[in-house]
């Protein structure tokens, strides 16, 4: 999968505690309030909803993709990712002419966009390799228990408070991974890296005042001196650099740049037209897809143990679902009710 897309930032919604949208203020002006975003037109939101849905299809398809360079090792693959999504990108903020604020974002925000950069990458390397090995059923599980997981860190990291359900939802997916680990006599740990590094950039994406396709350039800038590094060393001094060994291999993985580029824009697009919940739950189409690749067209094992395991998370996450959408409808609810104020 690719990055997190947080759809939060200087340029859209900022989530607040219960899922509450909180307009952000830029320039000294305030963001647009919930009432008022509710007079966006149908159009708006059918295609806020059309472009989330591509966002979701494009990364839960992308298994697909990865399939086809898997004679690449996956550490090359990472490299060319990296470098031509730079390249997408740049050419994506040269259009809009924000290409400007990248350098200032870097210097400003330097270190966080390492750690940043540093959990997308060991995510997009740990979801390449899986793909690659034969364990796209793990990798979807990891994107499974991901929301979970942000919860579960949100709460031991910056001391979040969570209501009884969302205990009951994490809990329910810690059980999930032990089932996982007794039933098959090993821990899942892809799964385990993959929701603890994408919970991980998530929640420092929240707090990265950028908006999503800006920061994403900013982190692979940062790793970029590294990928050519490395497709130097292998090139120059290693076993050869195999993407560049013919014309359709590496038209292949130029494409992995539009490929992470292209479904951030979607999501970024969508979330300025649609609601949290509603992306909350759109969002599971994404390892929804991965997991049909990687059991009907992969022909992956699926044994009782991971039929259990994803049972507890299915479950978990229509808890959470629905506890979610009761919030927003709590929020959306008060905030078209009318204030009434008594004078004496």
């Amino acid at each position: 999968m690719a990055d997190i897309p947080t759809p939060f930032g200087r340029n859209g919604w900022q989530l607040g505690p219960d899922c509450a949208f909180l307009p952000l203020v830029r320039n000294g002006s305030r963001a647009p309030t919930i009432q008022h975003r509710h007079h966006l037109t149908m159009t708006d939101g059918v295609k806020g909803i059309w472009a989330l849905i591509g966002a979701c299809s494009i990364w839960g398809l992308s298994p697909l993709f990865y399939k086809l360079v898997a004679h690449i090792p996956p550490s090359e693959v990472l490299a060319h990712r990296t470098l031509w999504s730079c390249v997408f990108f740049t050419c994506v903020l040269l259009a809009q002419r924000r290409l400007g604020r990248v350098p200032t974002l870097i210097r400003s925000h330097f270190w966080v966009l390492v750690v940043a950069a540093t959990m997308i990458s060991v995510n997009w390397f740990l979801f390449i390799y899986a793909v690659q090995v034969g364990r796209t059923v793990e990798a979807s599980l990891g994107y499974y228990i991901f929301p979970l997981c942000a919860v579960g860190l949100g709460a031991v990291v910056f001391g979040e408070r969570l209501s009884w359900v969302q205990w009951v939802c994490v809990a329910l997916a810690a059980t999930a991974v032990i089932v996982l680990t007794v039933g098959l006599q090993v821990v899942p740990i892809i799964s385990l890296i993959l929701a603890t590094t994408f919970a991980t950039y998530g929640l420092i994406k929240k707090r990265l005042n950028a908006g999503p396709v800006e920061s994403v350039t900013a982190e692979v800038v940062i790793i970029l001196p590294i990928s050519l590094g490395w497709l130097a060393w292998l090139h120059f001094v290693g076993s050869g650099a195999q993407g560049f060994a013919d014309t359709k291999t590496l038209l292949l993985l130029v494409l992995s740049g539009p490929l992470t580029g292209g479904p951030l824009i979607l999501f970024s697009y969508a979330s300025r037209r649609v609601r949290m919940a509603t992306i909350g739950l759109v969002q599971y189409l994404n390892p929804t897809l991965q997991f049909t690749c990687a059991v009907i067209v992969f022909g992956e094992l699926f044994t009782l143990w991971h039929m259990i395991a994803f049972g507890l998370i299915w479950t978990a996450l229509a808890v959470y679902s629905g506890h979610a959408l009761a919030q927003d409808r709590a929020v959306r609810k008060a905030a078209t009710t009318p204030s009434t104020v008594s004078h004496t």
